[in-house]
């Protein structure tokens, strides 16, 4: 195989394992929809605590437990990743939330806000100089919650909370989760989350309608299952991360909120008015004028390197 067919193999295994890993977590809302009667919380503890089983399972296997022992010299690192995984347990109880309550078009319109996040805290945190049409996608975004807010009357609270928490999240491993890989980083954060998962499990068996787990050999079965639902996807972005440019998972990214709200508009029976798709379409702009930045930037890149 030449180097260039091997290269093509590469790329090739890349975009397949990011379609997957963005097709799976675009297919979620009706995993946690089946999950029902479980509240949000109980299915977040779940999550956690399986998803750290299969996690252990996987670096015994691997007889990959040195890197733990050098973290204790790591504080910096290891705040990072603590912030991390309190990030994203706000962003996965908030989603779960919106789904088992018949919301699952929040969940998805904070997925098609979260690009649009992530630039904007570029600019706020990093202080990230955009170029002009990224200022314009994050204007016509900053429109579409307006619009939402007064037109629509419904402050998509949901939606902003989804889109900043995961861009958050983003962000803090950009800084100082960067040095662990995909396994090592879930392995980590779930540990952190897993005496808060312990503990809301002991108070969800103490409410009225108390813990689920365990009524059923099917529901039980979708409990357990939630840590490899969890861990999958993230496992095969990480390859895909590894073999294809950060622009083409930009464009890819955009299947999961499809999915979502197909899932909640076909499959899950939500109506939406009229004015929550106009919201959806003015977010779509901005989407669009953000990955034509992208596309157009890398292009520019590639012109500028070309000898002649």
């Amino acid at each position: 195989m030449t180097g260039r067919e091997a290269l093509r193999s590469e790329t090739a295994r890349g975009t397949l394992a990011g379609f997957t890993a963005y097709g799976v977590w675009g297919l979620f809302p009706l995993l946690f929809a089946a999950m029902v009667p479980a509240g949000p919380w109980e299915i977040l503890a779940h999550r956690i605590l399986w998803t750290l089983l299969l996690c252990g399972v996987l670096l015994t296997l691997m007889r990959d437990w040195s890197w733990i022992l050098p973290l204790r010299r790591q504080p910096r690192l290891l705040a990072g990743v603590t912030a991390a995984a309190f990030l994203i347990a706000t962003n996965w109880v908030v989603y779960v939330a919106a789904v088992t309550s018949g919301n699952t078009s929040d969940a998805a319109l904070g997925y098609f806000l979260n690009p649009l996040a992530t630039v904007a805290l570029g600019v706020v945190v990093v202080h990230e100089r955009l170029r002009p049409l990224q200022w314009t996608a994050v204007a016509v975004g900053a429109v579409a919650a307006i619009y939402l807010a007064v037109v629509a009357g419904e402050f998509p609270a949901t939606a902003l909370v989804l889109a900043v928490s995961f861009a958050l999240y983003g962000l803090v491993k950009n800084k100082v989760g960067v040095a662990l890989p995909a396994l090592h980083s879930l392995s980590l954060e779930t540990a952190i989350l897993s005496p808060v998962a312990a503990i809301i499990l002991v108070i969800v068996a103490f409410t009225p309608a108390g813990m689920t787990f365990g009524t059923g050999i099917g529901h039980t079965g979708l409990l357990v299952f939630s840590g490899v639902a969890t861990a999958i996807p993230l496992l095969l972005f990480a390859a895909a991360a590894r073999r294809i440019p950060l622009v083409t998972i930009g464009l890819i990214q955009f299947i999961t909120p499809i999915l979502q709200l197909l899932c909640a508009v076909l499959l899950l029976g939500e109506q939406l008015p009229t004015q929550r798709w106009i919201g959806f379409g003015i977010v779509w702009v901005a989407l669009i004028l953000l990955a034509t930045d992208s596309v157009l930037k890398v292009w520019s890149t590639r012109s500028s390197s070309t000898p002649g």
